[in-house]
């Protein structure tokens, strides 16, 4: 009897970790990112298969809350200066104020995590080392000054070390829909500052391909 022999099977499970979080860290370099600071708190968390179905339902809530705020100022930004416009950037003005109030209100400045400058995709982030608990399970919470009071909550587990000070980690068990609207809210991001630095004349850069390694 011929034995077939799986070159699989001589790969140990540590080495399919390895070659796995290679994978996603070439998907991660090779995608628009979102830069910038965030409020950012990162905590030991193992997920329940319930758990990881109301994170996704929330971060859905969340992102969708997000791109609505996003487009409607997108929409006042490219009405121009008639009348009309002016006085809805005026009313705009002032149910941000509003809103800004409430958001206090729902979650006070002093009760936020600290804020910290990262780089994030639909695959993964890249945040300072110092703040990554040694735990295999994380939980991730983003808060963006659009809607502070709702964070995105997303599950990550440690991947590689970039440069001296930082780590990337790698998002799980995103269902398909917060997959396509953190990819959006990345993208969307990324259009407005490749559209600011054209008016300021600051280089831009269109892919992350300066985390790549």
């Amino acid at each position: 009897m011929t034995l077939v022999y799986s070159r699989r099977s001589v790969i140990k499970p540590a080495q399919e970790g390895v070659m796995q979080t290679e994978e996603r860290w070439q998907a991660f370099s090779e995608r628009v990112t979102y830069e910038g600071p965030v409020h950012l708190a990162i905590e030991p968390f193992e997920p329940t298969p319930e758990d990881v179905a109301r994170l996704n339902e929330r971060n859905l809530h969340v992102l969708r809350s997000l791109a609505s705020l996003d487009e409607h100022k997108a929409d006042i930004a490219n009405d121009g200066d008639t009348p009309l416009m002016q006085e809805l950037q005026r009313m705009d003005s002032k149910l941000n104020v509003l809103l800004d109030i409430v958001d206090r209100l729902l979650l006070p400045v002093a009760l936020l995590p600290p804020r910290q400058v990262v780089s994030f995709n639909v695959i993964g982030l890249i945040v300072p080392n110092q703040l990554v608990p040694p735990d295999s399970g994380l939980r991730v919470r983003l808060h963006f000054d659009a809607c502070r009071a709702l964070p995105l909550e997303l599950l990550v587990e440690r991947g590689k070390a970039v440069g001296d000070d930082n780590v990337f980690l790698f998002f799980r068990e995103l269902s398909e829909m917060v997959e396509d609207g953190l990819e959006r809210f990345v993208f969307c991001h990324h259009r407005r500052k490749v559209a600011s630095a054209r008016l300021t004349g600051t280089a831009e850069t269109v892919l992350g391909s300066k985390h790549r390694m």
